[in-house]
């Protein structure tokens, strides 16, 4: 049997970015990215991460498949995963989606999400789907689909990952 996949944001979920910036949160630790690269080319200073190191083996042991759906993409499996115990993961190209507005309103990385899911059930951790990427799901995924808003200001918490852990459960009949 497949385990469904999770995929899973970076800022928002596992870096509570909008935190009061003088106040990490507990059980956080801080990294600093240099940022040499990317869009993020032009900042002078490093970028601050906070990290919870207990989200690793939390994630893990939820009994999905993970796969990195973030515009660090491959650059998770060097930075982000290693704080968190994580192996490294199949992450989500987002290729020539990334950033792009679309006119329906639909986030860029929802139909690419889609295509990657491939019709196998899946969960999203993110901190900006909207009802119409709800719509977008229920209308071209075949398979069931879970997409699960976290506050950008607290990261993922307890009933985050009880509400991954009863979609993950296979249904009794």
């Amino acid at each position: 049997m497949n385990r469904p996949l999770l995929f899973l944001d970076v800022d928002g979920p596992l870096n509570p970015y909008a935190a009061r910036p003088e106040r990490r949160p507990a059980g956080y630790i801080t990294l600093r990215v240099p940022v040499d690269r990317g869009l993020l080319s032009s900042r002078r200073r490093p970028l601050r991460v906070w990290l919870n190191p207990e989200h690793g083996p939390a994630l893990l042991r939820l009994g999905y498949e993970l796969c990195w759906a973030t515009t660090w993409m491959e650059d998770a499996n060097r930075w982000i995963g290693p704080r968190l115990g994580l192996p490294e993961l199949p992450f989500v190209d987002f290729g020539d989606a990334l950033f792009q507005e679309r006119p329906d309103g639909v986030h860029w990385k929802t139909g690419p999400l889609v295509e990657h899911a491939d019709g196998r059930p899946f969960a999203w951790v993110d901190d900006e789907q909207s009802e119409l990427d709800r719509a977008y799901v229920a209308a071209h995924h075949p398979g069931t689909g879970l997409l699960h808003h976290v506050d950008p200001r607290t990261g993922l918490q307890e009933d985050d990952f009880r509400a991954l852990a009863d979609f993950a459960r296979p249904a009794r009949p």
